[in-house]
């Protein structure tokens, strides 16, 4: 309370304070180009520069914005890459392109994406992914957005939810263009790892009357990639004892001793060297698989939007907005891996082991076992978002109601995943990582033969079916005040949001089939495979890949059980849903007195939500539909979210601004269910847990923009969020049924918990400036110091990121670069294990010819660095994730009438 009064009083002290600094420059950033004689009438690339400075610098909170070049032509082909070049933005390029978005150092889940001030309904296609409140950037159209404003302090009347910041995306609007507007752009894609190239396309038509009472815009953009992502992949981790009988199967790859082990079954030939390596280091960590990934997959977007205004008369102003979504997202991933901790069929097959330093850095089995994982899945992606609006300006007053729907399913509509077995002598060498990752090597030509690796009749694989869904319903009305005098304006308003979301889990497994791997349409993988990661021999890079639908026409042509929740104990726990009721009242007021502008004001939020979802029953096996029973939990709670935004004018082309704040974040859908899924050859797992509380944060913000000349800025910030309730995931012993050991087993299961206290504090210069001769420069560096309870890393915290994007613009040319890199972070717990990413730097070039003032050519390179993904597991000499996704090469014709 002592904080909340704080900052409601230190605001309306200062809104009542007169002639304290520097009476604002109205447009100062124009109006000093006219003092000066210059032109102020700019296009293309510095025009979309001028139109952010001006939002920024007219905005009464802390914002950064992005605007598109013209009309269909924002400055990427990704609105998330675009988002870099902000300061204290970072994206996340797990599949070589930006997906999900962190501000200030947070998590992208503690971050919100609006659509006009409005949530948008989405559906991740990634199997492994649960619905969250993450934004995938893929699924937006470039070509629709005028501009999209980042703000990293908040305002009561914008929707809370956000610890990090709010991206709000602005589309075009018809009333707000020429009378006729037709824009449109023809694209050729090409990857060069996948070696394939695509037709992208875009039109957008906008009309308007005379008299600017009725208009209409309709737009449609097909976007078409095929990406194939290579690497090295490794399955969690175990240490050395494990191969001295420290595993279910009580099996030692030690030689029988002297006095053996009453109760303990040795077959292994680990003697000498082997032997004494082995009792000196029983906690070194290896990996407990290791091997090649190949992923590829074929992204289709097709996005269609239609708006329409009307003013029937000057004070009524009626909107309305279409959205629509289709995209597909099929994709195939085969991991042939050395399993070296396989607790059945590799405990006893040690025969060599180095170790330095702790880590396992080479590994000999003989007769070890190694597996060919392969899943074909079927994903899709399907949106659709209705928005109403309807605005009447009373002069000094304004009322503004709205509503609307939005709908998305997708998620892995089929999967079929088929496991191919393989014993073997091998060695498997991680001893140089992290500059040569590693390598695995046999004696004999396993990898290159598709009849060396068939299916256990035991267990063979399975076929399942995740969707999900997510829906949300909302409605609001607002109604402002203008005033005379300290206070300008007055806002008040209510909004309600009902979300729901929610995932289906159904499937069989697949037993008594013994087919090899030949039998699917086996082929070599390109020349190019795994090119750029070091360390890796003829062997891995020459490997066989099959095909996924000749999986499916396998299966098909076989009369199969109907997939069920209740066929594994994994199926039925990813069955869920989360149900949200949001209840909304804010109160803000805008002040301007002097030198002095910005707001202040309080938001409370009542928050209501039922969290449901199949439990196994105490005592039961969880194997068949008895055995569970559908339980829901529901709770509630409030938030009073004051906040405050002051803007000071110290001279005509210096600002400083401050920002005080209480905010939350709700915890993501699927960590608040009962969901879980096991791995019962290596005892691991997961799953949520509905007894979460919000994240809750003190944020303070400030900053100092010098505006030294037309079109430039040099800025300054700093930035502080102590956040409770931080939600981290921890592991934790728990004992499930083992399918696979018909028994009850002790598994490492991770889940999400309340973890305490966090803090993220840090600070970001920005400099931008028109050059002579053309020229121009873009560059910001931002520090951020995150850490949890007891010096816990946060989740997708890089402590520095900078970025760096010269240009030059002149006559009918125009070429810019953008070079970015942040540094290593955090990622989550997976098995038991920290995880991290090392740093990453990626490089983009665009260049445009314009033939015409309506007609351009531009050819872009991007990621041309080919740069590298590197996941690790608590030390980048224990890779987890090694991949690279290729260049890709675009070029695009653009026209604008």
């Amino acid at each position: 309370m002592r904080f909340r009064a704080l900052l409601i009083g230190t605001a309306s002290g200062l809104a009542l304070l007169s002639g304290a600094a520097y009476a604002q420059t109205t447009d100062a950033a124009p109006q000093a180009a006219e003092e000066q004689g210059e032109d102020i009438v700019v296009t293309g690339y510095r025009a979309s520069l001028a139109a952010a400075l001006d939002t920024k610098r007219n905005a009464d909170a802390i914002v950064d914005s992005i605007n598109a070049e013209d009309v269909g032509k924002f400055p990427n082909t990704n609105v998330a890459e675009a988002l870099t070049l902000v300061p204290g933005v970072t994206v996340d390029r797990q599949f070589g392109q930006g997906e999900k978005v962190s501000i200030l150092g947070t998590d992208p889940a503690l971050n919100r994406t609006l659509l006009n001030g409005q949530t948008v309904a989405s559906a991740d296609w990634f199997i492994l992914d649960s619905p969250g409140r993450t934004f995938n950037y893929a699924l937006l159209a470039p070509q629709l957005i005028n501009r999209v404003d980042v703000y990293k302090s908040p305002e009561p009347r914008i929707d809370e939810g956000s610890i990090g910041g709010t991206v709000n995306v602005v589309t075009r609007k018809p009333l707000e263009l020429k009378p006729l507007t037709v824009a449109g752009s023809l694209s050729y894609l090409y990857n060069d790892r996948s070696k394939k190239g695509d037709i992208q396309g875009s039109a957008l038509v906008s009309w308007h009357n005379e008299s600017k009472t009725f208009g209409i815009l309709a737009a449609f953009q097909r976007s078409k990639d095929r990406l194939r992502r290579d690497g090295l992949e490794a399955y969690g981790s175990i240490t050395a004892d494990f191969w001295n009988g420290a595993n279910d199967a009580n099996t030692s790859s030690l030689a029988t001793p002297a006095d053996p082990v009453p109760g303990r079954t040795y077959t292994g030939n680990c003697t000498g060297a082997c032997a004494t390596t082995l009792a000196a280091n029983p906690d070194a960590v290896a990996p407990n698989a290791f091997g090649t990934s190949y992923f590829e997959q074929g992204r289709e977007r097709l996005t269609y939007s239609a708006t329409a205004q009307w003013k029937p008369v000057d004070e009524l102003t009626l909107e309305f907005n279409w959205l629509k979504i289709d995209a597909k997202y099929n994709n195939l991933n085969q991991s042939m891996y050395s399993f070296a901790g396989n607790t059945w069929n590799s405990a006893g097959a040690l025969t060599g082991i180095e170790v330095k330093d702790g880590i396992v850095t080479s590994t000999m089995l003989n007769d070890g076992l190694s597996v060919l994982d392969v899943q074909y899945r079927e994903a899709e992606m399907h949106s659709d978002t209705y928005h109403a609006k309807a605005g009447w300006d009373g002069g000094n007053w304004d009322v503004n109601v709205e509503g609307g729907i939005s709908d998305a399913d997708g998620g892995t509509k089929r999967q079929v995943f088929l496991e191919f077995l393989n014993k073997a002598d091998y060695t498997v060498d991680i001893g140089g990582a992290p500059g040569r990752p590693g390598s695995i090597s046999y004696t004999t030509d396993v990898l290159g033969n598709p009849a060396a690796f068939v299916t256990d009749p035991g267990w063979s694989g399975n076929t399942v079916a995740k969707p999900t869904s997510d829906k949300e319903r909302y409605a609001q009305a607002d109604f402002g005040l203008d005033l005379d005098g300290p206070i300008k304006r007055i806002q008040v308003g209510y909004k309600y949001r009902h979300h729901e979301t929610a995932q289906a889990y159904a499937g069989i497994s697949l037993t008594g089939l013994s087919a090899p791997a030949s039998q699917f349409d086996p082929r070599q993988v390109k020349d190019n495979y795994l090119s750029g990661i070091k360390g890796v021999n003829d062997q891995m890079s020459d490997r066989f890949i099959i095909s996924g639908p000749s999986m499916v026409d396998f299966l098909e042509g076989r009369t199969l059980p109907t997939p069920s929740p209740f066929a594994a104990p994994e199926f039925a726990a990813g069955n869920w849903e989360v149900k949200e009721n949001i209840h909304a009242l804010y109160g803000q007021a805008n002040f301007d007195v002097g030198g002095l502008r910005g707001n202040f004001g309080v938001r409370y939020v009542h928050t209501g939500f039922d969290s449901a979802g199949y439990v196994c029953n105490p005592g039961a096996l969880c194997t068949a539909e008895a055995d569970w029973a559908w339980q829901s939990a529901k709770r509630s709670y409030d938030n009073v979210l004051p906040s405050v935004n002051i803007i000071a004018d110290v001279k005509p082309n210096l600002l400083f601004r401050f920002a005080a704040a209480q905010v939350v974040a709700r915890p993501n859908y699927a960590d608040l269910t009962n969901f879980f899924w096991l791995s019962d050859q290596v005892l691991t797992g997961a799953g949520g847990n509905p007894d979460l509380k919000p994240y809750k944060s003190n944020n303070f913000n400030a900053s100092l923009e010098w505006y030294f000349a037309p079109r430039a800025i040099l800025s300054a910030e700093v930035f502080y969020k102590d956040i409770s309730n931080y939600i981290l995931s921890q592991t934790v012993p728990e004992e499930h049924f083992n399918q696979s050991q018909n028994m009850v087993s002790t598994y490492d299961i991770s889940r999400p918990f309340n973890a305490g206290s966090a803090e993220v504090k840090g600070f970001a210069v920005a400099y931008q400036q028109n050059l002579p001769l053309g020229f121009g420069i873009l560059a910001n560096y931002t520090f951020s110091d995150g850490e949890g309870q007891d010096g816990r890393d946060l989740p997708y915290n890089s402590r520095h990121q900078a970025s760096l994007s010269p240009y030059f613009e002149s006559g009918p040319v125009a070429i810019r670069g953008t070079y970015t890199w942040r540094s290593k972070y955090f990622t989550g717990i997976d098995r038991g294990d920290e995880m991290y990413v090392r740093d990453t730097a990626n490089v983009d070039v665009s260049a445009t010819y314009n033939f015409t003032p309506n007609v351009g050519l531009t050819l872009a390179g991007m990621n041309l660095t080919d740069s590298e993904y590197y996941g690790y597991a608590n030390t980048p000499r224990l890779p987890r994730s090694v991949y690279r996704t290729g260049r890709k090469l675009l070029a695009t014709v653009n026209v604008n009438f």
